[in-house]
């Protein structure tokens, strides 16, 4: 069964990173970018009203341009509006512990990591559940 994967980060090295990282993993994936939590929205938004599949994963910075990883979770869920949502994985150099403690405790978040995503990292998410 294929996991649909989508990776919202402003800088095209972590992109690239963690595109790199899920790709070297076994399993069947198809891996979509979004450059920022705008694009990420109107895509997800398009998914929603044309009633397709959202994400299975998505892997999320927080620190971006004119809106933030927090601003695009708020977003997702009024859009959504009891659609099932996608795992929500903060991908992260975690520079504020604020942040850090916000994600451990937020009910959409399902773990957060630092940057780059480590193939230990993903061992933990896909080892969470079988496919």
């Amino acid at each position: 069964m294929q996991r649909n994967i989508c990776i919202i980060d402003d800088d095209l090295v972590s992109q690239f990173a963690t595109r790199y990282v899920i790709e070297q993993h076994s399993g069947d994936f198809s891996i979509s970018t979004c450059a920022n939590a705008e694009e990420a929205l109107v895509k997800l938004s398009y998914l929603i009203t044309e009633d397709k599949e959202l994400p299975d994963i998505v892997f999320l910075d927080l620190i971006m341009g004119d809106m933030n990883g927090w601003e695009f979770i708020e977003n997702l869920q009024s859009l959504a509006k009891g659609k099932r949502l996608p795992e929500i994985y903060i991908l992260s150099g975690f520079s504020n512990s604020k942040d850090r403690a916000i994600a451990k405790e937020h009910a959409l978040i399902d773990g957060y990591f630092d940057k780059p995503l480590s193939r230990n990292s993903l061992d933990k998410i896909f080892s969470k559940k079988t496919v």
